[in-house]
C-alpha cells in the first residue's frame, strides 16, 4: 500500500506528501532517535511522537516510507517544510501511537 492510499483510508492527514507513492513494507514504532537508525526498515511507515527537524534526518537514513507522528503531536516549527524539501512524507495520527499501530495493521 502506498502513503497515499493509507491517507484515502484512514483519518490521518498530512503534513508534508512530497513521496505520497512510496510503498508501506513494515511498521517501526520508537521514539529513541538513535535506536530507530539502526531498526527502522526501509519502507517502513516510523511512529513517534518526536516533533523536532532530527526526525528528517533519521527517516533519510533509515529510508522509512514516512513519519507518523502519534497523540496528535503537531511538527515542530518549520519541520514539515524541511521534510517536503527532502522527499519525506510527514503525517499526523490523532490516535495514541499503540492505536496508530492497530489502524496501520488493520489498514495495511
Amino acid at each position: 500500500m502506498t502513503v497515499q492510499e493509507l491517507l484515502d483510508k484512514t483519518d490521518l492527514t498530512a503534513a508534508a506528501l512530497p513521496r505520497g507513492d512510496r510503498e508501506i513494507t513494515g511498521v517501526y514504532l520508537g521514539d529513541l532517535l538513535s535506536w530507530v537508525m539502526g531498526r527502522a526498515r526501509e519502507g517502513d511507515a516510523w511512529v513517534t511522537i518526536m516533533s523536532n527537524r532530527n526526525i528528517a534526518a533519521v527517516a533519510t537514513l533509515a529510508d522509512t516510507a514516512c513519519i507518523l507522528l502519534a497523540e496528535g503531536v503537531q511538527p515542530d516549527n518549520g519541520v514539515a517544510l524541511l521534510c517536503e524539501e527532502k522527499g519525506i512524507n510527514l503525517l499526523l495520527s490523532p490516535h495514541s501511537a499503540y492505536d496508530t499501530a492497530l489502524l496501520l495493521r488493520d489498514t495495511l
